[in-house]
């Protein structure tokens, strides 16, 4: 079947007219919080031996095409006890419902399977954030399963990212977003895609959402191997104070105040500020004088049930020295112990503010819209010698790269919930637009952070509109089928400044994108669905200007098969078999100022989720990933991708009781895999076990943390690099590595007011 044909036949689906016809017994309700009043989007609505459906952000949700009778309604959610409302139904008529639930502990045994939302995939998620609070910015991507990051440049750069197979580097084949604003910078001095989480405050977070692979239309740029929406709190309940410290000098003290709160019977809003500031020396043997600040504002209203208005904004602020990446010749001989440096004037600083504004209506006749609009300032400056005296033996390699960033963008969405006959029918539709304002993006050559050169210097404008339509059909009870279309149109304009008079140039392209995804829910504990989409991964714009490029925008052509199970009362079970093709593997070296084309690629692999609720205050989990990752052009002892991860696991047990103690024990596991295509060179693997203890007394807590409890030798990142020492003659190509995390404890203490 052709690319072309499958485009036109998924277009046809996706612009189904859809008209509503008279329907009979309807109810419509809404879900929320007893105690914060707020609406619980995800929350579960089952009728006994009939349809279901999910409440949606405004925790609404309807039920239509019910015979007249009596009916009972069973809402569930996760961390909520399960609410049974009995309802009476009249022939063309609508009964209304509100449903107030309130918090208990995590019960597995309450999770139906029935909804064919495809939200409901997110089972796991959902009991993760139960499960394992998010601790730290790092903890926000390590909640994905079989997501594995590593830092190597003094705590204050971007992660490099694995997932499915990819070494993402910071962030080329996943798509990122808080509240809504993208994480990823296109272009990025450092690399395509680089997503820098720390300007986040881990206890702003009210919900992570994910999926892997590009299998939704709301999802365009780098969405290729999953996509990461993180929503930060609408409403605090309380204020809340923590003051940390810790192992080499490590302190944070962070704070979340309540400085307007007014609710009546028409509207529900506050505003809160929460901040941030962290600090620590690291654990090499020269300091890295890692110093973090945040501060985050945001009002937000709730209008009888029927609208929302967020106004949010943030201010981040971030330096740090680093001892940079070392050989492994310089370990062995040694020259430098496992926490020195090779060049220690290796660091950086950056900054971010953020504005948002997003007002979303419930409208007649169940239409919902929804716009946001949204501005950053972004700073970036970064310090950096990954090959020592290899180029320059007299003045060595250390590099500087540099941007200055304006980033604006809007989108707008609406949905409509109707019938076609028997079919009930959600469509969505939406566009927008994102411009990314570079300004003096360059890449030089440094000595002990002096500038010495130019090898890179210019002006980026990047421009990218969308368009998308989505239309989930419920044929029944128990299958759904979800379809959609996504058109983007990408303007690439890049001014060099180095060329005198300065040149610039220009390049547009537009790509579809079209998705195909199925559920079916054979009982409250089963669900099946695959899922099949096309997605892209933009290049970046000094390459495609600089006829660099062999793809400008390459397609990945992605399939998953799973289910979702309950295996027994209270365990969950995820588990999929998927495939990954690539037209063209890119990797930007930012470091370099080049395009490293790798050709096509294939991935396949199979997940495995399961997590189990022992006793009720006693649970586990346990993450498996198995990937097989290989270029197609190359020869079959050639053909290896270099990092991609092969094998990973995490698992733990969690105790959490009534009365105020928690306590998890937990591992991360990654198996060797190859540094280089010929997997002459391996990438060690590691094993780390990390632990915290935490007790809450009334408005009280506290809670001792330990990262490798074992305080066992790992290596955090590591690349098969070509480098030379000072005293060398030769260069020598061999594994450099940034060292891991030694024996580290932290404690804290948090109030509520």
């Amino acid at each position: 079947m052709s690319f072309k044909f499958n485009c036109t036949l998924t277009l046809l689906f996706c612009f189904l007219v859809n008209s509503l016809i008279a329907q009979q017994g309807m109810i419509r309700g809404w879900v929320n919080d007893a105690d914060t009043h707020q609406p619980l989007n995800g929350a579960t609505i089952n009728l006994a031996h009939g349809p279901g459906e999910d409440a949606d952000i405004f925790g609404a949700f309807t039920i239509s095409g019910l015979k007249e009778g009596s009916y009972q309604l069973i809402i569930s959610y996760i961390g909520y006890k399960t609410e049974i409302i009995p309802v009476g139904i009249k022939n063309d008529s609508v009964s209304y419902v509100s449903v107030s639930m309130h918090r208990t502990g995590l019960d597995l045994a309450t999770i139906s399977l029935m909804s064919t939302k495809s939200s409901s995939l997110n089972t796991i998620s959902n009991i993760d954030l139960q499960l394992r609070p998010v601790n730290t910015a790092q903890d926000v991507l390590r909640i994905v399963p079989g997501l594995f990051i590593a830092q190597h440049a003094g705590g204050g750069k971007a992660e490099q990212i694995f997932l499915r197979g990819f070494d993402l580097d910071h962030g080329t084949d996943i798509n990122i977003t808080v509240d809504g604003i993208p994480v990823n910078m296109v272009s990025h001095a450092h690399g395509q895609g680089y997503a820098d989480l720390h300007f986040l405050i881990p206890e702003t977070i009210e919900k992570i959402n994910f999926d892997k692979g590009p299998y939704f239309v709301e999802k365009g740029n780098l969405a290729t191997a999953g996509f990461v929406d993180i929503s930060t709190k609408d409403f605090i309940s309380q204020n809340i104070l923590k003051i940390e410290a810790g192992k080499f000098a490590t302190k944070r003290v962070a704070g979340l105040i309540k400085l307007f709160n007014r609710e009546n019977k028409k509207i529900k809003q506050q505003f809160y500020v929460a901040t941030e500031y962290f600090y620590s020396d690291g654990y090499f043997e020269k300091n890295q004088n890692f110093a973090r600040f945040n501060l985050m504002g945001k009002y937000s209203a709730f209008f009888n049930n029927q609208s929302k208005l967020y106004i949010s904004g943030s201010v981040f602020d971030s330096k740090w020295n680093a001892s940079g990446q070392i050989p492994d010749r310089a370990v062995k001989n040694g020259t430098i112990s496992r926490y020195g440096s090779i060049d220690d004037s290796e660091g950086g600083n950056t900054r971010r503010t953020n504005f948002k504004i997003q007002y979303s209506k419930l409208w007649k006749k169940n239409w919902q819209s929804t716009h946001l609009l949204y501005y950053t300032r972004y700073d970036f400056n970064l310090f950096s010698n990954f090959t020592f005296y290899l180029n320059d033996p007299v003045n060595g390699d250390e590099i500087q790269q540099m941007e200055n960033r304006n980033l604006f963008g809007y989108t707008t969405s609406m949905v409509k919930g109707g019938q076609l006959g028997s079919l009930k029918i959600n469509s969505s539709f939406g566009a927008g637009f994102r411009h990314d304002d570079i300004d003096n993006i360059h890449l030089s050559r440094t000595v002990d952070r002096r500038f010495i050169e130019y090898l890179q210097k210019g002006d980026i404008h990047e421009t990218n509109s969308f368009l998308f339509s989505n239309q989930e059909i419920k044929f029944n009870n128990h299958f759904a089928m979800r379809g959609g279309l996504r058109f983007d149109h990408f303007r690439f304009v890049y001014t060099n400044l180095l060329l005198t008079p300065s040149v610039t140039q220009r390049q547009y392209r537009g790509i579809i994108s079209p998705k195909l995804n199925f559920i079916y829910s054979f009982s409250p504990s089963l669900k099946i669905y695959l899922n099949n989409g096309i997605g892209f991964h933009s290049n970046d714009t000094r390459v495609i200007l600089d006829n660099r490029a062999k793809e400008i925008l390459p397609r990945v052509f992605g399939s998953d098969l799973g289910l979702i199970a309950k295996a027994f009362k209270r365990l969950v079970v995820k588990t999929a078999i998927w495939q990954l093709f690539s037209q063209q593997e890119f990797v930007y070296v930012g470091d370099a100022g080049i395009v490293e084309p790798g050709g096509r690629t294939q991935r396949w692999g199979v997940d495995l989720s399961m997590r189990y609720q022992l006793t009720s205050w006693l649970l586990g989990d346990l993450d498996l990933n198995l990937t097989r990752a290989r270029a197609v052009d190359r020869g079959k002892n050639e053909n290896y991708i270099p990092l991609a991860p092969s094998f990973t696991s995490v698992g733990g047990i969690t105790a959490k009781t009534q009365k105020g103690f928690e306590g998890s024990i937990r591992y991360r596991m990654m198996a060797d895999r190859p540094a280089n295509e010929t997997n002459t060179v391996i990438a060690k693997g590691y094993i780390i076990l990390d632990g915290i203890v935490r007790f809450k007394i009334k408005k009280s807590g506290f809670w001792i943390a330990v990262e490798n409890l074992l305080n066992s030798e790992w290596r955090e990142a590591q690349f098969d690099t070509e480098s030379r020492l000072q005293n060398e003659l030769i260069p020598v190509s061999e594994i450099h590595y940034t060292t891991g995390s030694p024996f580290f404890i932290k404690g804290g203490i948090s109030f509520s007011f």
